[in-house]
């Protein structure tokens, strides 16, 4: 039998196919894989000065979906562009979510918690109406 060239190349498109061939062709380059990449990611995220964030408890989270709601019913400036925009919909939407919270977990807050939840419910659905207005 005589030897022909073949005049075309096979390649396997198969996905695990082609990762071995990334990784095998890294390894040739000697860039770092994935791992490592990530591994530098970590290391450099880590001599970043830390901020400083608020203790995440039922208070905190409650807070931030009033905030939410505030910047939805046009109440507070939205921090982005320094400017007030209405999405009453969206402002509604959390609301009815505070309104969801409180209902489930009646009997399972603190007097301070459940206090908040109420009347941060309470100035919000006020807003609400007078936006509708």
């Amino acid at each position: 039998m005589s030897e022909e060239k073949s005049s075309f190349t096979v390649k396997d498109r198969r996905i695990f196919a082609e990762k071995d061939e990334d990784v095998k062709n890294k390894e040739a380059k000697n860039e770092p894989s994935k791992q490592e990449a990530k591994d530098e990611d970590i290391e450099e995220a880590k001599t970043e000065p830390k901020v400083h964030l608020p203790e995440i408890n039922f208070a905190t989270f409650i807070i931030s979906l009033n905030a939410s709601a505030l910047l939805h019913l046009g109440a507070m400036e939205d921090p982005a562009t320094g400017k007030k925009v209405k999405n009453l919909p969206m402002g509604k939407q959390t609301i009815d979510i505070l309104g969801m919270m409180e209902e489930k977990t009646k009997g399972n807050l603190s007097k301070e918690e459940e206090n908040l939840l109420k009347n941060i419910l309470y100035d919000l659905r006020i807003i609400y109406v007078k936006e509708q207005e």
